[in-house]
C-alpha cells in the first residue's frame, strides 16, 4: 500500500458519547488537548456545554449537543448537527453506559432491557450511524469503552456484565467485517475506576455489592483508577499511525505498594 493511503487528515473531528462526566468528560479533554476537534454528546447537555466552553477557553475546538444512545432519532439528529459543525467525523468514542445494583432474579425485564439497550444496542446505533461514512473514506476509528466485567462477570450488577460481554462480541465481529477498509474498531477495557457511574446507588446496596466482589475474589485491592488514565489510553489508541491497530487495551489500577517485610 502506498504511503498516501496511510495518511491521516490534519483535522480529525471526534465524537465522544457519554461525555457529561467521568471517563467521557476526561476523554473529551484529552482528545481536545491532543488537537482533535471534539463533539460532546450526552443526555445531560448542560454539563457537556460547560465542558465544551472550558475546552474552547483553553484553545480547543468543541461543540455539544443532546445525545441519547437509546434513541435512533437522537443519534441521527446528533450526527447531523456534528456534521454541520465539524465536518466528517473521523473518530467515535462509544462510552455511554448504564448500571444499577440488583439481583438478576429481581431486577425485572424492563430494567434489564433498558440497561442492555444503553450498553449494547446504543453502541450499535453509533456504529450504524458513523461507520459507513468512514468506510467510504477508507479511514476512521471507532472505539468502544468496555469493562473488565466482560472477561470476569461481577454479581449483582443486573445486565451490565451481560451487556459488556455482548459488546465485545459485537466488536470482534465488526473488526473482521472491517478488515481491508482502513477503519479500526477498538476496545479499551477499564478496571475499577472512580466515576459518577454507580454514584446514585443506595449506600447499603453499594456496600453489599462490594462485599460480594471481595467474596468472589473480584476486588483484590482497594485502589481505583482516575478517569484520566482511561482517557489517556483512549487517546493513544485513536492517535496510533495508520497501519497500526491497538486493541484490546486493559487498563487496571496498580495495587498499593507494600513495605518490605
Amino acid at each position: 500500500m502506498s504511503a498516501s493511503k496511510y495518511a491521516q487528515p490534519e483535522r480529525r473531528p471526534a465524537v465522544v458519547a457519554g461525555a457529561s462526566s467521568g471517563i467521557g468528560a476526561e476523554t473529551a479533554r484529552a482528545l481536545a488537548g491532543s488537537g482533535f476537534p471534539v463533539a460532546l454528546g450526552a443526555r445531560r447537555t448542560d454539563r457537556c456545554e460547560e465542558l465544551a466552553a472550558a475546552i474552547r477557553a483553553d484553545g480547543g475546538e468543541a461543540v455539544a449537543h443532546p445525545l441519547d444512545v437509546s434513541s435512533d432519532e437522537s443519534v441521527a439528529d446528533f450526527a447531523a448537527k456534528v456534521q454541520a459543525d465539524l465536518g466528517d467525523v473521523e473518530v467515535v468514542i462509544s462510552n455511554a453506559g448504564l448500571v444499577g445494583p440488583g439481583r438478576l432474579l429481581k431486577v425485572g425485564t424492563e430494567r434489564f432491557g433498558r440497561e442492555l439497550d444503553v450498553n449494547l444496542v446504543g453502541p450499535y446505533r453509533l456504529l450504524h450511524t458513523f461507520v459507513p461514512g468512514m468506510v467510504e473514506r477508507r479511514r476512521g476509528d471507532i472505539l468502544f469503552v468496555s469493562s473488565d466485567v466482560a472477561l470476569r462477570a461481577r454479581p449483582f450488577m443486573s445486565a451490565y456484565s451481560a451487556g459488556k460481554s455482548g459488546l465485545e462480541g459485537l466488536v470482534e465481529s465488526l473488526q473482521m467485517e472491517l478488515e481491508g477498509t482502513g477503519v479500526r474498531a477498538s476496545v479499551v477495557r477499564p478496571g475499577p475506576t472512580w466515576s459518577e457511574m454507580g454514584g446514585d446507588w443506595d449506600a447499603d446496596e453499594a456496600a453489599f455489592v462490594l462485599d460480594q466482589w471481595v467474596r468472589f475474589g473480584l476486588a483484590r485491592h482497594p485502589h481505583f483508577l482516575k478517569a484520566r488514565a482511561i482517557a489517556d489510553a483512549i487517546t493513544t489508541v485513536v492517535s496510533a499511525p495508520r497501519g497500526v491497530h491497538i486493541s484490546p487495551v486493559d487498563v487496571n489500577p496498580e495495587a498499593p505498594v507494600e513495605e518490605p517485610s
